[in-house]
């Protein structure tokens, strides 16, 4: 089975939006061009800005399920203690 992940997109006037996917890159790209979730096309382009990867389908909504009951505060948290553990 392929991997599933839960994304953070932020759009072009700062807003974020959260999704799953099994195909990260193809999921961006389709933001960008306009094929993505009604609220973004409006809110193009679009940048990945944080991303867990998953086993499963389930695990990766549960976790995107969580993520959207987050304030934006606590989401740019989550974002920035990602970009550290990446450093």
């Amino acid at each position: 089975m392929a991997e599933a992940y839960t994304y953070i997109l932020e759009c072009k006037d700062g807003s974020l939006y959260t999704g799953w996917t099994n195909d990260l890159t193809r999921r961006v790209k389709a933001h960008n061009e306009g094929r993505g979730a009604k609220y973004t096309r409006s809110h193009r382009p679009v940048h990945l800005v944080y991303f867990e990867s998953f086993a499963t389908k389930e695990e990766a909504l549960a976790r995107e399920a969580a993520i959207k009951k987050l304030t934006r505060a606590a989401k740019l948290a989550l974002i920035d203690t990602a970009e550290e553990k990446k450093l």
